[in-house]
């Protein structure tokens, strides 16, 4: 596997390995493309082992879950770079000149960068194999929990609790959509080409009506998975409002519904059925869409209902 030497910096060089050689680490770093390239291998391995075998019906919880791994680690090596930053922070308040203390602020600050360039690291290689799962099944991967920072190759995601905590504290961080929410809900069988391509038009619409716009999806099967993919294209930020079924039971649905509305919309989207007349056949109208409709109408919230061209 190439290795990133410690050499000084230039413009060919990416993020990752500008970081990396700032910290002038003796040992050498993985250049980025090696670290892509694992991602992708290691999820191709895996798909290539369980298709068309036994396993192939729980495939993608064993990739989501080899995705998650390296969210995950890079979660908890982002959490030792923050203890490192308050370790750091007191130091420098404290700072009195002595060489003991100056020696103790140098070693700080060399563990939170670390931290830094291990936890980008990761998330390479979690965006990667992610890239391959999706390339490979038409699956979107998102966190069960917590919020995924924008990357080169993914949108941002962030949790809709997370959101909506700090929309109410009014802290603008990580957590904070800092955009124009579009509310988006589906039907599972709405995951045809033709419902495909209405849902990228609407979306494409709702980008050209709010060019800052975030997507406030639940990320359920079908058509939502589809807007999912929409975002990580254009490189739009998405607010998850997962159904938590263990806490709400079948009300779930409906309560990822209350979650978007609170994040106060200027539009919500919704697709009941498939456009496509073959797969709608026989399929009720989605309730969860419907009732995010009706919810967006009692509220005077802008509700367009996407439908098939005419």
């Amino acid at each position: 596997m190439p290795l990133l030497s410690p050499l000084p910096t230039d413009d060919r060089l990416t993020l990752f390995e500008s970081q990396a050689l700032e910290l002038e680490d003796p040992r050498p770093y993985p250049q980025e493309d090696a670290l892509l390239q694992l991602g992708h291998g290691l999820m191709n391995e895996v798909l290539d082992l369980v298709t068309e075998t036994a396993l192939e019906d729980v495939a993608g919880v064993v990739c989501e879950a080899l995705i998650g791994a390296f969210h995950s680690a890079a979660q908890r090596i982002e959490r030792d770079g923050d203890k490192a930053r308050d370790t750091l922070n007191g130091l420098v308040r404290d700072f009195d000149g002595s060489e003991i203390l100056d020696v103790e602020i140098q070693e700080a600050t060399r563990r939170a960068r670390a931290a830094d360039v291990a936890t980008l690291a990761l998330e390479l290689i979690r965006d990667a194999a992610s890239a391959s799962y999706t390339t490979t099944t038409g699956e979107v991967w998102s966190p069960w929990k917590g919020s995924v920072k924008a990357s080169r190759t993914t949108a941002a995601q962030i949790d809709a609790r997370e959101a909506l905590r700090a929309q109410k504290a009014r802290k603008h961080q990580i957590a904070h959509p800092g955009s124009t929410i579009v509310a988006f809900r589906a039907a599972p069988q709405a995951d045809t080409a033709e419902d495909a391509g209405r849902i990228f038009d609407a979306l494409n619409w709702a980008r050209s009506q709010w060019p800052d716009m975030a997507l406030a999806t639940s990320g359920a099967r079908g058509g939502e998975k589809l807007a999912i993919k929409w975002a990580n294209q254009k490189g739009v930020t998405l607010v998850l409002a997962k159904a938590d079924f263990d806490g709400n039971g079948r009300a779930a649905p409906f309560r990822a519904n209350d979650q978007m509305l609170e994040l106060d919309p200027v539009c919500v989207l919704t697709l009941a059925n498939s456009v496509n007349p073959g797969r709608s056949e026989g399929m009720h109208d989605f309730g969860p869409a419907l009732n995010l409709g009706q919810k967006a109408n009692e509220r005077g919230i802008r509700h367009h209902p996407v439908r098939a061209k005419a």
